[in-house]
């Protein structure tokens, strides 16, 4: 009876069709818990007239998406969103780039570096965020007091009380927490080149600028998409780094899809509302996950 009752064991182990379905169930029940039933219940709520202070439900089709759209804060916010996210993303690029490029050399106390490096994205972004507060703050920002005592500066800059230096700082804040994992995507397409392709780039005489673009930049292309899709879905979705510097101010000026979203549905009661301001961000997301898909699929090509 022993015998049998290991040798079943055995075979239950090498089943794949019975083991696939079974490791995949824990992440079937997150997705399902986490995504797909807030996801649902938010076209329930966008197609309603629920409020916090009135919870019954009922049907209004459209309304609500009629309302949104005719809402000039709602256009400012998908102006700003699509803004931040772009600008933020160019400079993720060029500076990830140059820091991949600087972490894929040998230097002593790399590894040190590497470490340093990832710290801001490993840092919650809420506490990273509070941090930046801090540093600008309109009376005493540390990066006003040492531009002051550079004689860079009379004064205060006031960053999160002006519009366009506010949106600089959402910008900032955003580059800065995302160029680290971005940097760590291309390091490991820059690892992945064949050392026979640069030692042919340097026998032909090939300096650094050619072998940059015509050799590194276009065989870690793919490995770019894939850093500056996940980069661009991180910052198109976030509200944490508006809600905590900004809260969409000065006057709407750095208010973003997802913040608003917050705002009108959570704080402002209307959850009808707020919901449908929400469902604007998925299509988009399901274009940024079609690119990152397409990407994968050419790396593996690669």
């Amino acid at each position: 009876m022993q015998a049998g009752a290991d040798k079943r064991r055995r075979y239950l182990a090498d089943r794949e069709g019975f083991l696939a379905p079974l490791f995949l169930l824990p992440s079937i029940v997150y997705i399902v818990g986490l995504v797909a039933i807030p996801f649902f219940l938010a076209i329930a709520f966008s197609l309603s007239d629920v409020t916090v202070g009135k919870p019954s439900y009922h049907y209004v089709g459209l309304r609500n998406f009629r309302a949104v759209l005719s809402d000039d804060t709602f256009v400012q916010s998908a102006f700003h969103t699509v803004f931040i996210t772009v600008v933020a993303m160019v400079l993720v690029v060029v500076l990830a780039k140059a820091l991949a490029l600087v972490l894929v050399q040998d230097f002593r106390g790399k590894w040190i570096v590497r470490f340093l490096v990832l710290l801001p994205w490993t840092t919650p972004v809420s506490l990273a965020t509070v941090a930046w507060l801090w540093l600008l703050d309109s009376l005493f920002s540390p990066i006003d007091w040492t531009l002051r005592q550079l004689g860079l500066l009379h004064g205060n800059l006031h960053w999160l009380g002006n519009s366009q230096l506010a949106t600089v700082s959402v910008i900032a804040v955003h580059t800065w927490r995302i160029v680290p994992l971005a940097a760590v995507i291309i390091l490991a397409g820059l690892v992945a080149i064949p050392d026979e392709v640069n030692e042919a780039a340097r026998v032909d005489g090939a300096g650094f600028w050619r072998t940059l673009w015509e050799i590194t930049i276009p065989l870690t292309l793919p490995v770019m998409a894939v850093a500056v899709l996940f980069g661009a879905i991180l910052v198109f979705t976030d509200m944490t780094v508006v809600y905590v510097l900004t809260r969409g101010g000065p006057v709407n000026s750095t208010q973003v899809l997802a913040s608003w979203a917050f705002f009108r549905g959570i704080e402002g009661g209307d959850l009808a509302q707020g919901a449908a301001i929400a469902l604007f961000l998925f299509p988009v997301l399901v274009v940024f996950a079609v690119l990152i898909l397409r990407s994968a699929r050419r790396m593996e090509v690669m």
